[in-house]
């Protein structure tokens, strides 16, 4: 406890949700590295965009909300994506002074004496008053389990990996999962592959039309009704569809987006379907998503018996220091801005409803 650093509020995660969330607390009065601390375990700026495969070009981006405060001007559409955002979030840094360390890995949250929290990482314990976790959800990513999958002679890649699609040139691929990423990476690698094919649970969901205001709230409702009840969110992106553009129309009249049922075990050689069905396949790429990043919060005893973190707004129901942003409703863009601003709002209130022991 001799090293222990002392602050009022520590922020974990320095993509949207947490810079976000620094930003308001710097605009409330609070001082870095005095008042509060931002720790992330990226080895530079940029949140989870960082990792994203070159191909994913900023022209492709499904909306990025600007962070507060400053926008993201004149960003080449043909630059990836994890260059331009890495750029505009170590600007964002500078500019407001938020001071995040990095890389700082953070094992585990816990009870400490006088109601507070101690946050221990690879750079020592933090002791605060609250937190704002903003962790995301790029370190869990979600490989299904399917009879036979340990046989599969061929390479399993996630998305979290995805190499390019130049890596599976003459490879016969299949792809799983009906979401943005799916579709993106059939749409790229249909060119290079020596077949690919496509496989999700469900039918994939494609959405005609702009999607304004008056949809996004109701999808957001759908995934805040979720984690108000303490289960696992789902991404707002799983309740909104997919955007029936250009492209996706070119790929599902060329054939490269004709979904397949999912497959019921994986042979040495390829996959199998319980009709008798067999495609060969050299890889499988695992389309699947990822899950939130929140097992250092375990110690905290948070978790409902639903699996997931029952919230009241912002913060856990558990625990009203804790607040989660990026989390469930806020994993928009967008939601992110808007949790970061609340959850300062009501870890002001909480503290100075409760003053720090002496």
């Amino acid at each position: 406890m001799n090293n222990t650093r002392e602050v009022e509020v520590a922020v974990i995660g320095a993509g949207q949700a947490g810079l976000a969330g620094a930003y308001h607390l710097r605009r409330s009065g609070f001082e870095p590295d005095r008042d509060f601390v931002v720790l992330d375990h990226s080895p530079a700026p940029g949140g989870a965009w960082q990792f994203r495969w070159s191909s994913l070009t900023y022209g492709k981006v499904h909306g990025m909300h600007a962070l507060p405060g400053m926008e993201l001007t004149d960003a080449d559409p043909a630059r990836p994506s994890a260059e331009v955002i890495g750029a505009y979030f170590d600007r964002y840094e500078r500019t407001f002074d938020l001071r995040v360390r990095r890389p700082v890995d953070v094992r585990a949250v816990r009870e400490g004496p006088g109601g507070r929290l101690l946050v221990e990482t690879s750079d020592g314990v933090w002791s605060a008053r609250a937190l704002i976790n903003a962790t995301g959800t790029w370190d869990r990513p979600f490989w299904p389990r399917y009879p036979g999958q340990e046989t599969f002679r061929g390479r399993q890649v996630h998305t979290a990996r995805y190499p390019g699609p130049e890596e599976f040139a003459g490879q016969r691929v299949v792809v799983v999962g009906g979401g943005a990423s799916g579709t993106q990476h059939l749409l790229e690698i249909a060119s290079y592959a020596a077949s690919t094919t496509w496989v999700t649970r469900r039918p994939p969901v494609f959405r005609e039309g702009p999607f304004d205001e008056g949809a996004g709230r109701a999808a957001v409702a759908l995934v805040e009704e979720r984690v108000r009840q303490g289960l696992p969110p789902r991404s707002v992106v799983s309740v909104t569809g997919l955007p029936l553009n250009d492209a996706i129309r070119q790929g599902i009249e060329d054939g490269v987006l004709d979904r397949q049922p999912m497959f019921d075990r994986i042979t040495p050689t390829g996959v199998d379907w319980a009709d008798g069905r067999h495609i060969d396949a050299d890889v499988i790429l695992w389309a699947t998503g990822f899950r939130a990043a929140i097992d250092h919060l375990a110690p905290l005893r948070l978790r409902s018996p639903g699996g997931g973190i029952r919230m009241e707004g912002t913060h856990a129901a558990a625990d009203p220091r804790v607040h989660l942003v990026g989390y469930g409703p806020s994993a928009s863009t967008i939601g992110a801005n808007r949790a970061g601003r609340a959850a300062v709002r009501d870890i002001r209130r909480l503290l100075e409803r409760e003053p720090a022991a002496a």
